[in-house]
Order: structure tokens, then C-alpha cells, then sequence
């Protein structure tokens, strides 16, 4: 066995770092090792096993959590891609990349420093903590937490011993079950000197410590100010299975009085058995059922909790229809490249409602008839349960599902499922890109346009780019879908660099909905007044509800009012941590930051001048919520945004029920645009349809072409054809125009011209640095460090814009600057980058504070 193993740590530092290998350790390249990292252990994987001895005195490893690798030699690679292209930090990669964050749990720890130890024998020695000031009850509590410490051993303690590979035995487990390990947990002061006790120290739980001894964390604070303590943070394993518990009625005799009657006769009649968690319902305390457990009528059992894929109900008859012959050619297509063996990278292009989900779940199981195994990418995790039910209901329990409004427990439950093999076909969000699947033949990015495929967090990897990355590597097929490709795809597309396939008409000849513009600004010299909802779009409305058909509402924005002015002084109300207008909530009654989320009450007068002349300025998706209830009295309407979704089980609700034909008006924000297929919806009307215009983004006007096209698209996906009333400011821009004739074409052509003249993506790679402090003299300084080297240093065909402030100067506290930089070498771009970053380290700019946002979606 090697004597040193490199380990990629999760801290914000380019590096990895070398530890020794204990003569009784195994470890695997790709497992996870807890490693000392400063006054903290850290989980981390192993890199590389290697002999070369260092230069400075190295530390052993503390535990081995895995005997087989959980991130396999593709995984591996694929992890230092990312960290190379991104210039993301190795450990953070690995970390993204490992959903198990349930396998642990943090821990305070407490151990005896040499000090301590020396007042323990003194106390021994005189019967007294020796020398102490404190009272006599607070040094006996003092003498009890030091005499615990010294003499604690408990197996339940475990994960806190300091002897390498105490835990290894306990992450063992057999086929049949995830192992207890621990995830990758982020340091809060990360650095690589400092030292963790010596091997045999023992470190013992805080509430374990306070539970024996009864002690406040007043007496323990004393004890580490006097140095007898020490208290380090640790990552404990724990198993990651979830259990409910479960009351069992054993026994219904004897006398009861009325709160027990009723819990009896509801687990009488649930068949002798629910769940606790349902006892609150019943409106019985919780007493009640301790009285009957302790009677005998009643037993607590814990049971495996049920993973369930999905509420959503799919889809009826998922294949009793015939693909028409463009499904048929493309579906051909990809089962060729599949059986080929060989990377090949494809865009599938078919307009709203032409069947591309048919051909994804024919293509998927085609794979599976074979096989191997296969990833469904969707952008929105509303998304993930209807696509879930429809591959549920064709593949079984084949499906996995990953995304992050899964509980980490059931994230590394569905991890573990693939990991074993019990589950080849995978759906997720951005995150399922990583799935430890084998032999993959297919990666499908459906809606491969949606911005929420870019991470906006380290590692600012965007899943479409690894998923193309991840098929090479694997010799596998990607398959990227939508009917309003990004420019980058579709330009790669006629470059040849991706296979074109085209659906060019809706399934069963289904026709586009006709599309109809409503110039606001003539609405307003005609009535008077400013609308929010024209007349022709209320009496749209009128008719379809009359009709019995459904309605969907669409308006980009939040709340109930966006901007709150004062008509006195004409300023607004800001947040505190932003240079953000608060959002008027009005059902909450608050005032919302919907970037930091800071609220403030709302206001009578104004915070500035005190004037009462406050105006509430707007309309968001609440406030027309409540104006189409007024308008429509009789009409069942819900409203979708951020705001009513707290979790994925309520989105599958609200699309339920509007499938099922129980809603007759949808108000939502670009959470309802996306993929839905309803067919009752006939009438899609869009309010502020130029919104997105008005930012200062070079894809401004993409993003709103893509929006007007997607939610066009949710009409008329039935028998009955469909209508979409645009109101826009802005009826003569082409974005507005192209989408109301369902034109991508023309758009690409057009926005392709100005990308062009202005050397943006899809004619150069493009990177945003972003500087940014909670002061703004060191925001200032910084920038203007980096500022200077760019300006002072020769970069070959790399243009550099700024610096210059950021769109939103103030974010969650932070000032921001930023540099744009554009080159048509990628590999130019990368080295100029790393060269900064050199740079800014010797200038002692701290690492975190500089942003690199490579191939950035978002520059404001």
C-alpha cells in the first residue's frame, strides 16, 4: 500500500492535499476519507495513492468511510474537468457531485486539553478544582464534565475517537443497504495549519457531556476560556434510512375516556394501525397516546419509510398512439447512434406540443431493453414529478429520482438505488447529471435552453455542457430538446458540431395556437386609464370560462406590487442588504427582498421624509390574482409562483388539479411556461410580456422570445384549438414578433446578426469576474488591483470589459464590480483567467472575494 494519498478537501483553495496512510488503512482512490484539516476533520476523497514523500511534516489520515470508491475513474475525470474548466476548487466539485449529506450529522465535541488534565489530578489530589474562584457548585459541576471526559467510552460516541479506522467497521454494510458514512461537510474558517488532538484522545458530544453532568454551556465556556476544554466541530456518520413510526392498536378493551376512545377508534378503523405524525389531526394531545402505550393498548413501531417517485398521475396511454413519421425518424436516429457505441451529440428541434416527450420515453426504453442506462434532464423541478409518473409507469421501479427538494435522506436513498444498480433510468434536475450510473448509453437535457441548468454557486457549472461532457467521456449519446434552442446549441447544430433533427408540426396535426398582440400603450389612450388586463384579454377570458375551458395567466413577477414610492420625496423602499426595490406582499403583509429575502413591515408613511403619501407601484402575480378574482366572481382560480410552491408536493397539487379540471383560471409566474402538458387549457393570456426587455443583458431579448414561445405553447395541446393574447409596450420588437408567428428561425437569424457585431456568445466564449466585499473601499480596491493587471498585462485575443459596477450594485450585503471578458479562444479565456487569479492571490485579494463565472448566463 502507498504511504501518502492526496485528498480533495471541500475549502475554497486550488489545491489538494497530501496525508499519510496508515500502516492499517486501505484507502480507495474515489473514496472518502475524514481527514484533520486545521482544528476541524473534514470528509474528503481520495485522489491519488502515491510514494512521493513531502517536503513538510504531514498528518495521517483520521478515518476511511469507503472500502470501494464512490465516485468511479469517469466520475473522477469528469469532477477535474469541471474543476479545469470552471476553475472551481476540486473538493467543492466532488462535493456538488455527492448528494449524501443525510450520511452525516455535525457535532460539537468536547476533550481534555493537557491543562485540564493537570487540574483534574490537582482536584483529585485536594478534593477541589484547584485554585478556582467559581462557587462550590460550580466547581463540582466544574470536577464532574473533566472526571466524565477523562473517563468516557461509549460505542454510541464512536465518530469522535481520534484512532484511525474506529469507524471503518461501522460504514460496512451489506448489498442490501446504503453504508453510514459521511458526507462532505464545509469548514467555517478553512486553513492547513493549527492540530487536532493526539491519536486516543477522546472528544465526547456536547449534549451527551451536558445530559451526564448537568451543566450549562456557561460552565463549559469557562472551562475552554481556562484551556481545560477544547471544542472542535466533527462530522459524525449515521445511517441514512428513513423510518416512520408507526401506533399499532394490540388492544381495545378496559375503560377510556374520550380523547383515548377517539385515537382507538381511528386505529380501529385505519385497520389497527397509522402514523404518529397523523395524531395531531385528530386533535388528541400527545399524552393520550402515551397514557394507552403505557396501558398495553398500544405499540410504537418503526418501519422503512416508502420512497414514492411521484403524485402526479401519468399520463393515460403513454404509447397506444403511432408516432407520427418525423417521432419515427428521429426516434430511429438515436437508436442507431445508442447501438453505435460512440459519442454523438444531438439537437432535437420540434416546435410546443410536436411530441419530443414521446420520443425521449421511446428512445429511454429502447436503451433499457438492452440494458443499459440512461439520464432525463429537466430544468424545473415542478418538471420532475409529471415526468417521473409517465417513466413510473413504463420503466417500474427501474426510475430514480434526483433533485434538491428531496430530503437529503431521500437523496442519498435514490443515490444508493443507483448506485447498486436497482435503478438504470435516472430524472432529475441539474444535479442528476452526476448520477453513478453504469454503462450509460443516453443523457436527454430536455428544454436544453433553461437557464436553471447554469449552477449560480460554486462550482458554476452549467449541466448541459457536463451532460455533453459526461456522453464523451462515456461513449455514450446527448440528446438536447427544446422548441426554442439556446444560440449556442443551435449555432453548433448548423455547424455540424451536433446532429439536427427536426419535429416541425404538433402531434395529430394539432394546429398552433393563433396568437393575437395588444398594444397597452393604445389600450391606455383609448380607456383613460392604465390596465392591467386588457379588454380583449377579459373577454377572452369571459368566453372560454363560459366554454368550460381552462385559462392560463402568465405575469413574470412576484408579489403583490414591486415598488413601493413615496410621491413626496420620490424615493423608494430599499433593502437593507440590497441596492434592490422591497416587493409589497400583501396576503403575508410585509415588505420582501426576493434576493436576500430581508422583510420589513409595510409602510404607512415613508421611511425618509415621513411623508404619508406612499404609493404602491405595479403589479405582480398575487395582485392580478386578486383583480381576476374580482372580475370573474364564479371562476375557481389558483395562483403557482415561489410564493404558493413552499415544496415539490405542492406543485403536483395545483397541476393535479387543473389536469383534473377542478381549477378554471392558472395565474402563475415562468413556473407555468414550462413543458406542462394539459389539454384542457385553450386561452393563454400574458401580461408584461416585455418585461425581461428592459435589463441590461445582451440576452434579453432571447430570454423573452423563449418565454412568449414556451408559454404560447401550453395552449391548445388538446382537441380544441388554442388562442394566446400578448399585451406588450413593445409590440414592433422583433422578440415579440417572431414569437406571435411561432418563427424561431427568423429570431436566431436576426439576434444572431447583433451577437455577431457585438463578438457575444455563440461568436466568442465569454467569462464574468465578479469583486465583491461588504466594504466598499475594499470592493473598490480590489477591482482596481485586477483593473490595473488586466490593463498593465497582454492577453491574446481577450477582450476585457470594466471594471465597472455590477447591474445590482449591492447584493446580500456585498458591493459588487465586475470584468465581462470575451474571446473566441476558450482556451485563451482559461489561461487569462488562471493568470488573474495568480495575480490576485499574490496581491493578497482573498480568494472567496473573487468570483469566476465562466460561460455566465447572468450579468447583472
Amino acid at each position: 500500500m502507498p504511504e501518502f494519498c492526496d485528498v480533495a478537501v471541500p475549502v475554497p483553495l486550488d489545491l489538494v492535499f497530501t496525508y499519510r496512510v496508515p500502516a492499517d488503512a486501505a484507502p480507495v482512490v474515489g473514496g472518502r476519507v475524514v481527514v484533520p484539516f486545521r482544528q476541524q476533520r473534514m470528509t474528503g476523497i481520495v485522489v491519488e495513492l502515491h510514494d512521493r514523500k513531502p517536503s513538510v511534516t504531514i498528518k495521517n489520515i483520521h478515518t476511511l468511510l469507503d472500502a470501494t470508491p464512490v465516485l468511479d475513474e469517469q466520475l473522477l475525470h469528469l469532477g477535474r474537468w469541471i474543476s479545469d474548466y470552471y476553475l472551481a476548487p476540486l473538493g467543492e466539485v466532488f462535493r456538488t457531485m455527492l448528494p449524501l449529506n443525510a450520511e452525516f450529522k455535525r457535532a460539537i465535541g468536547y476533550r481534555l486539553t493537557e491543562q485540564g488534565q493537570m487540574a483534574l489530578h490537582q482536584a483529585g489530589l485536594s478534593g477541589s478544582s484547584a485554585r478556582s474562584r467559581h462557587t462550590p457548585e460550580e466547581q463540582a459541576a466544574e470536577f464532574r464534565v473533566l472526571d466524565y471526559i477523562a473517563g468516557f467510552i461509549s460505542e454510541n460516541d464512536f465518530c469522535l475517537k481520534s484512532e484511525v479506522g474506529q469507524a471503518e467497521s461501522r460504514v460496512e454494510k451489506d448489498d442490501n443497504g446504503p453504508g453510514k458514512s459521511t458526507a462532505l461537510a464545509v469548514p467555517s474558517n478553512p486553513a492547513v495549519d493549527g492540530a487536532l488532538p493526539p491519536e486516543g484522545a477522546t472528544l465526547v458530544r456536547e449534549e451527551t457531556l451536558r445530559s451526564a453532568t448537568r451543566v450549562s454551556k456557561s460552565i463549559l465556556a469557562g472551562m475552554i476560556r481556562k484551556k481545560w476544554l477544547a471544542r472542535e466541530d466533527v462530522s459524525c456518520p449515521r445511517d441514512a434510512a428513513r423510518t416512520i413510526k408507526i401506533a399499532l392498536l394490540k388492544s381495545a378493551e378496559g375503560k377510556l375516556n374520550e380523547n383515548q376512545r377517539t385515537l382507538v377508534d381511528t386505529l380501529a378503523a385505519s385497520g389497527g394501525r397509522f402514523p404518529v405524525t397523523t395524531l395531531p389531526s385528530l386533535g388528541v394531545p400527545r399524552t393520550t397516546l402515551a397514557t394507552l402505550i403505557r396501558r398495553g393498548l398500544v405499540e410504537i413501531v418503526e418501519e422503512p419509510m416508502q420512497f414514492t417517485v411521484s403524485r402526479s398521475k401519468p399520463r393515460p396511454a403513454l404509447f397506444d398512439f403511432d408516432l407520427n413519421l418525423a417521432q419515427q425518424s428521429a426516434l430511429k436516429r438515436v437508436k442507431e447512434v445508442v447501438a453505435a457505441r460512440k459519442f454523438s451529440g444531438m439537437l432535437l428541434h420540434g416546435i410546443t406540443g410536436s411530441g419530443k416527450t414521446a420520443v425521449y420515453l421511446a428512445a429511454m426504453r429502447a436503451v433499457l431493453e438492452v440494458g443499459r442506462s440512461a439520464i432525463l434532464l429537466v430544468p424545473e423541478i415542478g418538471l420532475t414529478p409529471a415526468v417521473a409518473a409517465d417513466l413510473h409507469q413504463i420503466f417500474g421501479d427501474e426510475v430514480a429520482i434526483l433533485h434538491s427538494a428531496l430530503s437529503d435522506r431521500e437523496r442519498a436513498e435514490q443515490w444508493h438505488r443507483i448506485k447498486r444498480g436497482e435503478a438504470r433510468m435516472v430524472v432529475g434536475t441539474r444535479s442528476a447529471v452526476f448520477a453513478p450510473l453504469t454503462d450509460l448509453a443516453l443523457i436527454i437535457v430536455d428544454e436544453e435552453h433553461d437557464s436553471s441548468y447554469k449552477q449560480e454557486e460554486t462550482p458554476r457549472y452549467h449541466a448541459r455542457d457536463i451532460a455533453v461532457m459526461r456522453a464523451k467521456m462515456a461513449s455514450a449519446v446527448v440528446l438536447l430538446g427544446s422548441a426554442t434552442p439556446s444560440m449556442e446549441s443551435y449555432f453548433n447544430a448548423k455547424k455540424n458540431k451536433y446532429a439536427l433533427v427536426e419535429l416541425p408540426d404538433r402531434v395529430q396535426q394539432r394546429p398552433l395556437p393563433e396568437v393575437e398582440i395588444i398594444d397597452m400603450r393604445q389600450e391606455f389612450q383609448e380607456t383613460g386609464q392604465e390596465q392591467v388586463i386588457s379588454r380583449k384579454l377579459s373577454a377572452e377570458i369571459k368566453e372560454r370560462l363560459e366554454r368550460k375551458e381552462q385559462v392560463m395567466v402568465l405575469l413574470n413577477r412576484r408579489g403583490y406590487s414591486p415598488v413601493v414610492l413615496c410621491r413626496t420625496c420620490g424615493k423608494k423602499l430599499e433593502c437593507q442588504n440590497c441596492a434592490i426595490a422591497l416587493t409589497h406582499h400583501k396576503r403575508e403583509h410585509k415588505m420582501v427582498c426576493h434576493y436576500c429575502g430581508y422583510t420589513a413591515p409595510v409602510p404607512k408613511a415613508c421611511v425618509h421624509c415621513g411623508s404619508e403619501y406612499v404609493y404602491f407601484l405595479g403589479t405582480g402575480s398575487e395582485k392580478l390574482e386578486e383583480l381576476l378574482h374580482g372580475m370573474f366572481p364564479q371562476a375557481r382560480i389558483a395562483r403557482l409562483d415561489r410564493d404558493t410552491v413552499r415544496s415539490h408536493q405542492d406543485f403536483e397539487r395545483a397541476l393535479n388539479a387543473l389536469n383534473e379540471g377542478e381549477l378554471d383560471l392558472l395565474v402563475g409566474t415562468q413556473m407555468i411556461a414550462k413543458g406542462h402538458d394539459i389539454h384542457g387549457v385553450t386561452l393563454v393570456g400574458v401580461v408584461g410580456a416585455d418585461v425581461a426587455l428592459g435589463f441590461p443583458d445582451f440576452r434579453a431579448a432571447e430570454r423573452t422570445f423563449q418565454l412568449l414561445t414556451q408559454v404560447a405553447g401550453r395552449a391548445g395541446r388538446g382537441q380544441t384549438p388554442g388562442k394566446v393574447v400578448l399585451q406588450t409596450y413593445f409590440q414592433d420588437h422583433y422578440a415579440v414578433q417572431y414569437a406571435a408567428r411561432h418563427d424561431f428561425l427568423a429570431f436566431y437569424e436576426k439576434e444572431l446578426q447583433f451577437r455577431s457585431w457585438m463578438h457575444y456568445p455563440p461568436y466568442s466564449a465569454l467569462a464574468n469576474v465578479l469583486v465583491r466585499s461588504d466594504k466598499l473601499d475594499d470592493a473598490l480596491q480590489w477591482s482596481g488591483i485586477l483593473g490595473k493587471w488586466f490593463d498593465g498585462t497582454r492577453h491574446e485575443d481577450v477582450r476585457v470589459l470594466g471594471p465597472a459596477p455590477a447591474p445590482i450594485t449591492r447584493l446580500k450585503r456585498d458591493y459588487r464590480y465586475h470584468f465581462v471578458l470575451k474571446s473566441p479562444s476558450r482556451e485563451k479565456l482559461n489561461t487569462t483567467l488562471r493568470a488573474m487569479l495568480v495575480h490576485a492571490a499574490q496581491k493578497k485579494v482573498p480568494r472567496t472575494q473573487v468570483i469566476v463565472d465562466v460561460d455566465a448566463l447572468w450579468l447583472m
